[in-house]
This record gives C-alpha cells, structure tokens and sequence, in this order.
C-alpha cells in the first residue's frame, strides 16, 4: 500500500472510476479538451440567469388552465408556498433567483475543499445531479401546485448544483494552462454567462410547443430541459481530465517577478488558512465591489433605458409618463433589444478581459475596471440629461463588460497570490463575495429609484443620484485593490504539508485507465477535439443569433 501512495508509476487498483486518480490524463492527451467540458457544464448551469422567462407563465398556472384566480395581496408569502387554490405572484417566484445566488455561493465556500480531493468529475456529476434533478423536483411542484417543492427544487438543490458546477473546472483549468490562466478560467466562465442566451430562447420554444388552450406548458418544458441538461453536463464531467502532478506545457517557465506579474507566487497556501490572510479580504471587497456596481444596473437595465429616455427611443417627443400603452409596448421591446445587448457584452467582457489580464497582470486589470468603470458611471447622468443614446448605451455596454470580466479575471488572480494546489477551493470562499454582492448592489438601484420617486424626482432623473453612489462603490474597490501585496511566506504550505495535501488529493497516482488502456500515450485526435468544441459551439452560436435578433431592435 504503501508504494501506490509514494511511486507515481503504481496506480491504485481499488480506486472508484470517479475518483480524482482515475482521472489523470496519459502522456498525449490534448488540453484543449478541456475547456468545451467545462463549458458544457457550464452553458447548462447558466440558465440561472434565465429563469425569468418561466415567470409570468408560472404566475398564470390556474387562470390558463381556468381552475382559479391570482392569489390576493392578503395571501402571504406562506400561504403561497403550500396554496393550490390560487396562482402564485411574480415577486414570489422571483426568491428563486435570489436563492440561486445565495446557494451558489454558500456551497461553493462549504464543499470547495472536498472538490479539491474528489475532483473535477465527480463534483461535475454531482452538479448534474443537483441542477437537473431540482429542475425536475420543480417539474412535480409545478403539477402539484406546490411552489415549495419549486423552492427547493431549483432553489436549494438546484443551487447546490450551480456552485458545484461552477467551481468544478476552476482549478482544473488553471493547472492545464498555467500559462494562459486569465484566458482558460475566461472560457469556462463565459460559458456561465452564455447559458441564459441558449436556455432562455430555448425555454420560450419549448413552452409554444407544449402549451395549449389550458395549459403553458411549463412543466413538460423543465422536464426536457432538465433531460437535455443532465446529458450535457454529464458529458462534460466526463471529459475532465487532470494533468499529471509537475506537468507543464512544453517550452513554458513559470514567471519569476515579470512585469505586471510581480505577485504570482509557485507555492501554494491551503484553504483552511485564507480566512486569516489579509489578501483574501482585499480581493473579497474587490470583486463584491466589482459585482455590486455591475449587477445593480444589470438588474434594472431594461427600466432605466425606458425612463431615461421614454417617447426619444421611438421618435416622440414624450416622457415616459406621457406614453400610451401602444407606445410604452413599442419602446419595452426596444428595450429588450438593450438587454440582449448587455448579455453580448457580458459574456464577451468575460473572456475579453480575462484574456488580456495574462498580459497586464491581475492587478492592473482590476484597476482599469474601477478606474475607468467609475468614469463611465459618473458620465451616466450627462448623457442622459443630454439625450444622447449612443453614448449612454456604449457606456453601459462597457461597464458590463468588465462587469463579466470581473468574474472571469478573479480565479487567476487568485492563483497568482495563492498557488493552484488549492485554488478552486478557495474561489469557492470567495464566492460568498458575489452571495453579498447579488443582495447588496440591486438594494442600492432599487431603494435610490424607489426613494427619489417618493420624493417627486422625475423618472429620467431617478438614477443620476444611484450612479454616483455605484461610483463610490467602485472607489472603495479600488483601494482595496491597491493595497494588495504578495502573501507573507507564513501562509504557505510548507513541502512536507504540500506533500501530504498532494497524497491526499491523490496527484501522486500514476495515469489510470487513460494511460494503461489501447492507445495509451497517442496524441489525441484533432478529430476530437474539433468535434468537442463544435458541441458546445454550435449550441452557443445559436443563442447569440437568436440574442442578435432581439437587438436589432435596439438599431431598428
């Protein structure tokens, strides 16, 4: 027993087939498998985004099917749960999304250690099984009438699910491309941001084809969708691979204080130890200052624009108040167009800027971000006191860029303080960050909206005071940012801790059945890897031509 655990050439023979050493690539296999696993996990799990789609019909179960009414202002939000004899509200349905944030975050910090020894391919089928089995949970609550089966469904096991699947490739990714870590972490979380453009428009199809005169069709679509999901998802965990303990690209050197990259440490801290490291706190406050900015106005996008500009968007010369239902229908999609545009930026921003912070270094990055995002805020209420759309649209779409960049930027910059030994783990925790950031940043946009409409502010006017506010956030941010240093050497592992954090993680186990099987040692097949991208490509191509779509209404 003891050899399997010292000689890297001796693979465990009892080990699980979803066991982390199971999992360990042979000599040959091509890294860019990887990312479209990873992608294909996370394309699914992104749908979070886009739950709204399934919100008015769900508020409309019994009034469609003709066995009941909406329920009344005096049915509480108890009642609600547990009610068959009305429908239940938009603003309830809509704690879902809050608990899918709240979930991702909370399971991502509690089980990111766990992923670290289990490994990318049993975390991912968990997620699997977490995500499409709440979707499917939610299928039966929708059939019975009971929103806390929905709740629980695709709210708290659902959202175990999306921080599982969220993690999962994070570290993975960072240690098969130790030289591209900003643009490797960029691709998978993209997919993240992308998955609410393919599942959205998807869901929308789904429930035409299903529905009837007296039913939406909800349901049957969440069970294909979950049907559709798992299959995806469990193909992505599938193709995860590891690489092989000391393994590097060919013809790389780890850097050794490079410009711009003065702070990415080759030792490695253990997640137990973050909460006391300083450096962790600044990054925290960093990307939750980063998020609440970007989010707030992500949530209120589609109203802000219509206020803002009201009759302008259309060629009246009106405010918004003064518009009539045709009217306020016809600026309403123009304002969809907005939205779908943003989601463009958003997903972009993340692998964009992901990508160039391999060359400016983490650090700076985050700086152009508060730097030049707060400009972009505070120039806001001049643009739109000057009526110029143009100028307020690229300077939203910017700032949702690098809203979504944040994200993707946030996994290497922890590798660079921290190691990669632990990196996942450790994003997990922060993650609680974003947790913080989904409550407090659409708090800020709507309670300054709502509070300057009681003080008789005009609409066009209620959000130059909330922009000024999102620039202090972004201040506060950019401190924090500045203050970060390299990790004292107290907080790192020592070799010995290494060694044993290593065993236990099982990276000392040889090439399993990859490597010992027929063609052990081949290089993989481009064949493979083209057909791999393409199932994720074209699903993702799809959804942006059908997100295209919708903005061309902004243009029309």
């Amino acid at each position: 027993m003891s050899s399997v655990l010292t000689d890297p050439s001796v693979a465990p023979s009892g080990a699980s087939w979803l066991s982390k050493e199971r999992t360990i690539a042979a000599p040959g296999f091509n890294r860019w498998l990887v990312p479209p696993s990873a992608l294909a996990i996370h394309l699914c799990i992104g749908m979070a985004y886009g739950f709204s789609v399934f919100w008015l019909p769900l508020s409309k179960l019994m009034q469609t099917a003709g066995t009941g009414a909406a329920c009344g202002k005096d049915v509480s939000f108890l009642d609600q749960l547990f009610t068959t004899q009305c429908d239940w509200t938009v603003t309830t349905l809509g704690l879902m999304y809050t608990l899918f944030f709240v979930f991702l975050g909370c399971s991502a910090a509690i089980w990111g250690g766990w992923l670290e020894r289990a490994g990318p391919r049993k975390a991912g089928l968990v997620s699997a099984v977490c995500w499409c089995g709440g979707m499917l949970i939610s299928a039966l609550g929708i059939h019975t009438h009971q929103l806390w089966m929905m709740i629980l469904g695709s709210g708290v096991i659902g959202g175990i699910g999306l921080g599982l699947g969220y993690i999962s490739p994070v570290s993975t990714l960072i240690k098969w491309f130790p030289d591209r870590r900003g643009m490797a972490t960029g691709m998978a979380i993209m997919g993240f941001g992308g998955g609410a453009m393919i599942g959205s428009p998807l869901a929308v199809e789904l429930m035409k084809s299903f529905s009837t005169p007296t039913d939406s069709g909800v349901m049957q679509t969440f069970i294909v969708m979950a049907l559709i999901y798992f299959a995806f998802m469990v193909a992505g965990a599938l193709g995860y691979r590891v690489p092989p303990s000391g393994w590097k690209p060919e013809g790389w050197t780890p850097p050794v204080a490079q410009a711009g990259k003065a702070m990415v440490t080759q030792r490695h801290v253990h997640v137990k130890k973050v909460w006391g490291i300083p450096q962790f706190w600044l990054v925290w406050i960093v990307l939750c200052m980063n998020v609440s900015a970007g989010i707030g106005v992500i949530g209120m996008a589609s109203p802000m624009l219509q206020e803002i500009f009201g009759g302008s968007l259309i060629g009246v010369d009106a405010k918004y108040a003064e518009l009539d239902k045709t009217q306020l229908a016809a600026i309403a999609g123009i304002a969809a167009g907005f939205a779908a545009l943003l989601s463009l930026f958003n997903i972009g921003g993340r692998f964009v800027w992901a990508t160039l912070s391999d060359k400016l270094g983490r650090k700076l990055t985050y700086t152009v971000f508060f730097v030049l995002g707060g400009l972009l805020y505070a120039s806001l209420p001049s643009s739109a006191a000057a009526g110029n759309k143009v100028a307020f649209v690229g300077a939203v779409c910017v700032i949702l860029s690098m809203y979504g960049g944040g994200f993707a930027t946030v996994p290497a910059y922890l590798g660079d303080l921290f190691g990669t030994q632990m990196v996942g783990a450790i994003h997990g925790r922060l993650l609680t960050a974003w947790a913080t950031a989904g409550i407090l940043g659409p708090i800020v946009v709507n309670y300054m909206r709502d509070y300057q409409l009681g003080l008789g502010i005009p609409r066009e006017q209620v959000y130059n005071q909330t922009m000024y506010i999102l620039v202090g956030l972004l201040v506060i941010g950019l401190i924090a940012n500045l203050l970060v240093r390299p990790v004292a050497d107290k907080h790192f592992m020592s070799d010995a801790e290494l060694a044993v954090e290593k065993q236990l993680a099982s990276e000392r186990a040889a090439a399993n059945e990859v490597g010992s099987g027929p063609g052990a040692g081949k290089a993989t097949p481009t064949v493979l890897v083209v057909l791999a991208w393409a199932a994720v490509g074209i699903p993702l191509g799809w959804g942006v031509y059908r997100t295209l779509l919708t903005v061309a209404k902004l243009f029309a």
